[in-house]
């Protein structure tokens, strides 16, 4: 035998390729699953029902996006995509628009404006320090976490009961917080202190500017 025809012999066969596994079974016995839920809170009270219905969508549409918060800060320094930071930035100008068809009547009219204004102060920076950090450190959001428990990830399944004893924990010490930092912090709303057109103009170009720098970002990438 030839040292050739040995080293062939010698080389360890490959492996079959393994057959995937149907999932369409698993798929079947989820719809069932989720249908006799909506049923059964649909019986109980019709907006049960469609909250539900609505739940489902929208976890299908995060799963079909691959929808990110976390992915939309990290993909641009660690692979050059801004696909995900550029939803956001979409997400936000859409927001930014319906926001403003909900107030600016009451604005103009001197009523309460509809929503929440929290007050901004060192609070929310260390907020968004800790749970940027937090969100790393997990591999997602809150929305990402959700997304890949439902394909099966076990990590975020851990990931998830950190997140509700955190969110317990905060919710025990949200009075010592609103104390030392929220009930002093000012609230700010930018039509008062710009007025509405500036305000609401200004974001969209602002917002407009960033998707542009994103876009840039990626070419340069490329």
């Amino acid at each position: 035998m030839s040292s050739t025809e040995a080293a062939v012999s010698t080389r360890p066969q490959a492996r079959p390729a393994r057959k995937k596994k149907s999932q369409v079974g698993y798929a079947l016995a989820a719809i069932v699953a989720c249908a006799a839920v909506g049923m059964f809170l649909g019986g109980l009270a019709v907006p049960l029902g469609l909250k539900w219905l609505f739940g489902i969508g929208f976890g299908i549409v995060l799963q079909r996006s691959r929808f990110c918060f976390t992915a939309s800060l990290r993909d641009p320094v660690l692979t050059g995509s801004t696909s995900l930071t550029r939803a956001v930035i979409i997400a936000f100008i859409v927001a930014t628009i319906g926001f403003t068809a909900i107030q600016l009547a009451p604005y103009l009219a001197g009523d309460p404006v509809p929503g929440n204004i929290s007050p901004v102060g060192i609070h929310t920076a260390i907020g968004a320090m800790m749970f940027g950090i937090g969100m790393v450190i997990a591999g997602g959001c809150a929305s990402g976490t959700l997304m890949r428990m439902g394909e099966g990830f076990m990590l975020q399944w851990l990931v998830i009961v950190f997140f509700v004893a955190g969110s317990v924990l905060g919710a025990y010490q949200y009075g010592w917080w609103t104390n030392a930092f929220i009930a002093g912090s000012p609230k700010i709303f930018l039509p008062n202190l710009l007025g509405y057109p500036l305000a609401f103009f200004g974001q969209l170009v602002l917002l407009g500017v960033l998707y542009i720098l994103a876009l840039r970002w990626e070419y340069r990438k490329l």
